[in-house]
């Protein structure tokens, strides 16, 4: 019998809510497939940890996480704490210190929702999104002088190395060479970033020589959001820059739905350090305790988790459930257009769990 240790930490707003849905669906998933256990640990960690102690997560969370083999992370994010404290106090806090440099989005349409994109019906829009997660524009490198006086001055660096551009660069081609299509579209905005991003193209050419049965393109940030409305058929896995990605992957969502429905993995792709799996939609505070969080995109997290850790048969059987249940209306959450509440989707997908027969 196979056993996972996973770090369960709701985090912020409606975080609980769906990771407690998502520990649920799991512990079914490991029940249905009988050969593997479950051995959830819940960490406070979070904004209310922060009113109480001043921080987010104590100074060895990080560490306390390495004994771990998978996280799976809710949201952070509060209307009364300023969110570069949330942020850097927690989510960003964990994926530097355990080196999970790749952020990898899934996006597709799943049965029964439907696009804004009133030309696509589905299989038009099947991308993966591969975000650097390390460096860039989120480096952290900066500061602040002369608070508060006329002559203030505030600086954010974005900072490249080589080493980083080329291990995200390389992983999002091998993740383009395991895919059907085979197919690359490398994000850029070398032309008004001259420095880092001109870097970021040689080495994108470089690493393409390692994958001769791989097609790539490059595209400015700025166009390709227009692609991505206009021919999103042309694209298939994508990779981008800490900023660049970070906005795309929610344009992407968008257009595959509902930001409720996405998934993200930031993966330590050596396995030196546990991944962390979370949903992308945020805390979302007008919503908490109401009961109506869409935890599909938790569900997709959780089937993610369970490829990562080896558990491919029981990933693909959650995310056969998943479109069994979205496929039905009446199971849809408001941020889908129905009135489903989180239990409801979260009963149903257990159930389609149980029921299914492979």
């Amino acid at each position: 019998m196979r056993s996972y240790k996973i770090a369960a930490m709701g985090g912020d707003g409606i975080g609980p809510e769906v990771v407690e849905a998502g520990v649920q669906v799991l512990k079914t998933c490991a029940e249905r497939d009988g050969g593997f256990t479950l051995d959830v640990q819940d960490f406070d960690w979070g904004s209310d940890y922060y009113r109480t102690h001043g921080v987010m997560m104590p100074a060895d969370g990080a560490e306390q996480l390495r004994q771990f083999d998978a996280i799976l992370f809710g949201a952070v994010g509060a209307p009364d704490i300023p969110d570069h404290i949330t942020l850097w106090g927690l989510r960003l806090s964990i994926c530097q210190p355990l080196d999970q440099y790749a952020n990898v989005r899934p996006t597709r349409i799943l049965p029964g929702i439907t696009s804004p994109l009133r030309h696509v019906s589905g299989p038009e829009l099947d991308w993966v999104i591969v975000r650097e997660n390390s460096e860039g524009e989120y480096s952290g490198v900066g500061g602040r002088v002369h608070k508060g006086l006329p002559i203030e001055v505030a600086q954010d660096v974005s900072v490249m190395t080589r080493a980083g551009v080329q291990r995200i660069i390389r992983y999002a081609f091998r993740l383009a060479q395991s895919r059907p299509r085979k197919l690359l579209t490398v994000v850029t905005k070398s032309n008004a970033q001259r420095h880092a991003m001109v870097m970021w193209d040689e080495i994108a050419a470089e690493v393409a020589q390692e994958f001769p049965d791989v097609t790539w393109d490059k595209m400015l940030v700025d166009a390709m959001t227009m692609r991505m409305v206009m021919k999103p058929q042309t694209l298939d896995t994508i990779v981008a820059t800490n900023l660049h990605a970070d906005i795309l992957s929610d344009l992407a969502a968008a257009l595959a739905g509902s930001l409720g429905i996405a998934p993200t993995a930031n993966i330590n792709p050596e396995r030196d350090a546990p991944s962390m799996f979370e949903p992308i939609h945020g805390s979302a505070f007008d919503i908490t305790g109401k009961g109506i969080a869409n935890p599909v995109a938790t569900f997709w997290t959780a089937a993610m988790m369970l490829e990562h850790l080896g558990e491919k048969p029981a990933a693909d059987r959650l995310m056969r459930a998943v479109e069994r249940v979205t496929a039905d209306p009446a199971l849809h959450t408001p941020d889908l257009g129905g009135k489903a509440t989180t239990r409801q989707v979260t009963d149903a997908v257990c159930e389609a769990l149980r029921r299914a027969n492979d």
